[in-house]
């Protein structure tokens, strides 16, 4: 990377700033933000938010913060669009958009929990931003820029929301208004009284320069979220084994026994997608063939959108510890309402191999199961079986 070269021998060095931030590289930025973030939750389709709002309570330490966008490893843009911002452009001059801040991100004081209140008293709506920052994870004791010098706590001890911000959920959420929550995160977050009272959820990571905009948009529906979850969301740190237990064994969505808050690759939409006429061939292969999985996904909801469309291989006779399911391919898509298209997917040998306790992979005779669908395993997919050997 010629980090400790003369900057006049590094090439990265020679580009200006007139080109990392121009107008093509933020669009791009508004589009990687657009397409990662996950609707995890849409009760009473609150979401999309109506275009006659007249009062939006904007709350939350994370509502107005530049830092907490970038996350971590990040360059320095021009200009940052925090969600607060983004929700005001977005609103317009004919909707009030209040804000409070609630909290401190990890604060214990509950000071400005009565200024959040009174702001989503009387809204159509409160938006709570939500979640964690640098400070709150990433490599012990790094600086990240934050006010005051501070520096990173390093791993995370729990998966709660830091200090009171779950009481200022819960206090905002007794006001009888509407509460959309946004979380702004990078790693799972055990979110189960959100999960079982707050009617709409988006998951929107640390999205970046354009963030705000991207975030505004997925609220009143000028984007179609698609995002699909990365990691799974559990329930509490005690779902997993001790960090020192270095046998891994039942460590991630593959291998997860118990019922996790939001799966790897959960993901909601403002449309809906239906599966059908799922096709294996061959039904049977030989070590060193492939497999072609094929299936049809029509968009039957009201709206375009894209689809995250998941295939899952799991061995139903396997003759060593075996994952549970796991992704052996995915697509995105964009459908019309009403257009309907094939996938394919071609699984390899390699792909249907178990790794054995030696780290050799093993390709072991029997029947195997294939799942496809907008998620793991489960309702609205499509299943069928071929066999090895």
């Amino acid at each position: 990377l010629g980090m400790f070269d003369p900057p006049e021998r590094v090439p990265y060095a020679q580009i200006p700033y007139s080109v990392n931030d121009c107008a093509e590289h933020r669009a791009l930025a508004l589009q990687a933000a657009r397409e990662s973030i996950v609707l995890l939750k849409n009760e009473g389709s609150l979401l999309p938010l109506r275009g006659d709002l007249r009062t939006i309570a904007v709350i939350g330490p994370n509502a107005d913060a530049e830092l907490v966008l970038l996350g971590n490893y990040n360059g320095t843009p021009s200009v940052a669009v925090t969600p607060l911002q983004g929700i005001r452009a977005r609103a317009g001059a004919h909707t009030e958009v209040r804000y409070a801040q609630g909290c401190e991100l990890a604060g214990t004081s509950t000071a400005g929990f009565a200024e959040a209140v009174r702001a989503a008293r009387d809204a159509d709506v409160a938006i709570l931003v939500l979640g964690l920052d640098q400070t709150q994870e990433g490599e012990e004791g790094q600086r990240e820029g934050v006010a005051g010098g501070g520096s990173s706590q390093g791993d995370r001890v729990g998966l709660d929301l830091p200090g009171v911000q779950e009481e200022l959920l819960r206090a905002v959420h007794a006001t009888g208004t509407p509460v959309v929550l946004v979380l702004l995160n990078g790693s799972p977050i055990a979110l189960n009284w959100a999960a079982a009272h707050i009617p709409a959820i988006l998951e929107a990571w640390y999205p970046g320069e354009e963030g705000g905009t991207a975030i505004a948009e997925v609220l009143w529906g000028d984007y179609n979220p698609a995002g699909r979850l990365p990691i799974t969301f559990y329930r509490s740190e005690a779902d997993l084994p001790p960090f020192t237990d270095y046998a891994m064994a039942g460590r991630t969505y593959r291998y997860f026994q118990g019922q996790p808050l939001f799966p790897f690759g959960f993901g909601l939409s403002y449309t809906t997608f239906a599966y059908t006429s799922l096709r294996v061939s061959p039904e049977q292969i030989a070590p060193g063939e492939s497999v072609t999985v094929t299936a049809e996904v029509r968009n039957i909801g009201p709206r375009e959108g894209d689809e995250v469309v998941q295939l899952y291989l799991r061995a139903l006779e396997p003759g060593g510890p075996a994952p549970l399911r796991a992704l052996a391919g995915f697509t995105r898509l964009h459908l019309q309402p009403g257009e309907a298209r094939t996938v394919s997917f071609s699984l390899s040998s390699q792909q249907i191999a178990r790794v054995d306790d030696s780290g050799e992979r093993v390709l072991e005779p029997g029947t195997f199961e294939v799942s496809v669908g907008g998620g793991q395993p489960g309702p609205g997919c499509v299943v069928g079986r071929f066999r090895m050997g």
